[in-house]
C-alpha cells in the first residue's frame, strides 16, 4: 500500500504547479494504467480516489504534482509513515503509470462556482 502520509511535509509538496522542467523529464506514462495502480496498492486509502488527499490520512498529490524526480525520490525512500516501495516492489514504468495519473487529475471547480456554497 502506498502511503505519502508525510509527503506534505517535503518542501517540494506544497502544492506548487510543476514547473515546465518537471513535464519534460517526467517519463511517459499510461494515466489509465496508473488509475488501475493507484488502486491496487492502495493510494487511494490515504491520498483518496482522485489524489485529493486529506489532512488526516495522507497529503494531496493532484492535480499538480510536484517533479516527478521528487515524486519518485520520496515513493522509494521515503521520511515518513510511508513504507519505502524500492524498484523491486514498484517497476519505474508503474511509477511513471503513477505520476501520469496522478497529473490526469483535473481541478476542483472554485468555491464561488458552486451555488450552494456561495455565501447568501
Amino acid at each position: 500500500m502506498v502511503m505519502l502520509v508525510a509527503f506534505a511535509s517535503m518542501p517540494e509538496a506544497q502544492n506548487q504547479a510543476p514547473s515546465p522542467q518537471s513535464s519534460s523529464t517526467a517519463p511517459a506514462g499510461n494515466a489509465d494504467e496508473g488509475k488501475k495502480l493507484f488502486v491496487s496498492y492502495g493510494c487511494y486509502q490515504c491520498h483518496g480516489r482522485e489524489a485529493q488527499g486529506s489532512s488526516s490520512t495522507g497529503p494531496r498529490l493532484g492535480p499538480r504534482p510536484i517533479a516527478f524526480t521528487a515524486f519518485s525520490r520520496y515513493v522509494r525512500r521515503p521520511t515518513g509513515q510511508m513504507p519505502p516501495y524500492t524498484a523491486k516492489v514498484l517497476s519505474d514504468t508503474d511509477m511513471a503509470d503513477i505520476y501520469a495519473y496522478v497529473q490526469s487529475r483535473t481541478a476542483p471547480p472554485a468555491v464561488q462556482s458552486i451555488p450552494a456554497l456561495r455565501e447568501p
